[in-house]
């Protein structure tokens, strides 16, 4: 059912100096509104065009000619709200481009408000939550991969893994309701052995659709990179040859970069956001206090870190500062500085990182880099890997890029290939969802009445409603469409 509502009108495209300025009207009104100031050379009224054409004219406010245009007309429902739309092709300048808003609004448009075209296509029905959410997605992707996800999402890959689960759950549960209301027609002997093959096949779609969201969130927003190390280790270096430009001061002071500098770069397609922070030690500078603070709190929230390590001179107090900061994180460690004399063992370093904090004394430093403990390397958690560079001469550089690749997408990535949970709000539905199919399981195996396993049911049914916008408040429509650009 199409809402009846107010006619609204945007510009669709960025507002600056271009070739084309597009402004978008949607509503019951729209092409009478821009009827009113649309003229042909062939002096026709839009009304009478065909839906899905495009039509040359002119654009006038009153008397005054304000530009030439070229006018698409998209009569309802085949359109992207569902309603009639048409679309003002004008000459790209932010003047005229705003004059021909102006002169939409003036006949009785209104402004949209950001997102509220997208927001008419999910509430008339043409689009799922889903996939409204994945145009704004596809608008705001920093990588390939982000956008083929995007666009894979948006042609419905999300809604219709979903919509299947849905449907199995649904199915359960009026087999359990109409069992209980006729109980002398249908039987519900042997029904747990069944419901228990069924539930168990659901729990693991649904967790390996769980276990997508953290990769479907690095890939929108990017992996979340913190570079750590002692003074002097090459941090700054290794930052401007990912970056490919001279970003951060290098010089040989020890101490040089006492602030975080920030840095957005791709990387083999994927995004990386990157903090290069100041050099972890114990000082009695302040400033350089601070910046060692500030590098301890982004080390803790970040998705990958890169230790850079000095190979050429021996691991000290500040290492083991750094190593116990950092365990437990996914770490690729760099042994930089390859290209000299190397004294620091690679296994040394693994085997402290997997070890508890208090594990190296006071008492070991001084046989802390021969110490390797009964750790072999080829065992080691895929949640570390230690890689011998030269920043100086972009030794190491290509295995970086492939590590990163590998501990978080396990090699080649195909995420076209897969279904992804993107945000936040549709990583708790799933989450809802999983716990109610895991209360089914232990109902189950508790032998507890149908009536608990048809609530629990119920409940999953409707958390993964919510993902698609099934199961939603307006509320929650309002705040996620807020977040979209003016003229989506």
């Amino acid at each position: 059912m199409i809402l009846k509502s107010e006619t609204i009108a945007a510009v669709a495209t960025a507002l600056n100096d271009s070739g084309i300025g597009i402004i978008r009207v949607s509503g019951d009104e729209s092409i009478e509104i821009v009827n009113k100031i649309y003229k042909s050379p062939g002096k026709k009224n839009l009304v009478d065009f065909e839906s899905h054409t495009i039509n040359y004219g002119f654009i006038y406010d009153g008397e005054e000619l304000i530009d030439e245009v070229m006018v698409s007309i998209f009569k309802g429902p085949r359109s992207y709200t569902a309603e009639d739309i048409v679309e003002i092709n004008c000459h790209g300048g932010v003047l005229v481009t705003n004059k021909v808003l102006e002169t939409v609004i003036k006949n009785g448009a209104r402004i949209a408000e950001p997102g509220e075209f997208t927001k008419r296509a999910f509430l008339n029905g043409r689009i799922d939550l889903s996939k409204a959410e994945a145009v704004m997605d596809m608008i705001s992707a920093k990588n390939d991969y982000a956008m083929k996800s995007s666009l894979k999402q948006m042609r419905g890959s999300l809604y219709n893994l979903i919509k299947e689960l849905r449907a199995e759950l649904l199915y359960e549960i009026a087999f359990i309701e109409s069992a209980l209301d006729d109980p002398e027609h249908i039987s519900l002997d042997g029904y747990n052995e069944k419901l228990t093959v069924k539930n168990n096949d659901i729990i693991k779609r649904v967790e390996r659709l769980y276990d997508t969201a953290d990769n479907g969130k690095m890939l929108k927003e990017g992996i979340n990179t913190v570079i750590v190390g002692k003074p002097n280790a090459g941090k700054s270096s290794l930052l401007n040859v990912l970056v490919g430009q001279e970003k951060a001061i290098v010089t040989d002071i020890a101490g040089t970069t006492r602030d975080m500098i920030e840095e957005s770069i791709r990387l083999s397609g994927i995004g990386l956001n990157i903090i290069d922070t100041a050099g972890i030690r114990h000082t009695n500078d302040k400033v350089e206090m601070i910046g060692v603070e500030r590098a301890k709190e982004v080390a803790v929230d970040a998705d990958l870190i890169i230790y850079v390590v000095d190979s050429s001179v021996p691991l000290d107090k500040n290492d083991r500062e750094i190593m116990n900061l950092i365990r437990g994180k996914k770490i690729i460690v760099l042994l930089n500085k390859s290209d000299l004399n190397v004294v620091v063992d690679e296994n040394v370093i693994i085997s402290n990182l997997h070890k508890s904090i208090d594990v190296i004394t006071n008492e070991e430093y001084s046989d802390f880099n021969n110490n390797v403990y009964d750790v072999k390397f080829n065992q080691i958690h895929d949640s570390i890997k230690v890689i011998k560079t030269s920043t100086k001469d972009n030794i190491g550089i290509e295995e970086l890029e492939d590590s990163i690749k590998e501990m978080f997408f396990h090699g080649d990535i195909k995420l076209n290939d897969e279904v992804m949970l993107t945000n936040l709000r549709q990583k708790d539905a799933v989450k809802d969802a999983l716990d109610s199919l895991l209360m089914v399981k232990r109902s189950l195996e508790d032998n507890m009445p149908e009536d608990f396993l048809s609530i629990d049911l119920m409940g999953a049914y409707s958390s993964l409603g919510y993902v698609i916008g099934e199961e939603i408040g307006e509320d929650v429509v309002n705040e996620i469409f807020s977040k979209f650009c003016m003229g989506k």
